[in-house]
């Protein structure tokens, strides 16, 4: 269940930048910040729980599991937080301006 908790939430924090991006020109822009922390919690809490299911596999000692999936959990870990920073920066450039006005 950790797992598709992971990818889960690891979608929603690419789906509310997005979003946040594809709005309309007409909305008023005022929650931008709210959706940015969400989508950086939605990663964060995403990434917890792959420590979680880690945790789990050392505590049951199941240490061929650990070998096998430990490389692509580091890599698309790793993929996760990139991507969600950069979608966010890119959400703090087109947002900065327009909420200053």
């Amino acid at each position: 269940m950790l797992n598709i908790g992971s990818l889960v939430l690891g979608l929603i924090a690419w789906i509310l930048p997005v979003v946040n991006l594809m709005r309309d020109e007409k909305h008023d822009h005022k929650n931008w910040v709210v959706l940015s922390i969400m989508s950086i919690s939605a990663c964060a809490i995403s990434l917890c729980f792959q420590i979680f299911n880690s945790y789990y596999l050392v505590k049951i000692e199941d240490w061929t599991a650990l070998l096998d999936t430990m490389g692509a959990v580091v890599f698309v870990a790793a993929v996760l937080l990139v991507i969600t920073i950069l979608l966010n920066a890119i959400t703090l450039i087109v947002y900065r301006d327009r909420t200053a006005k």
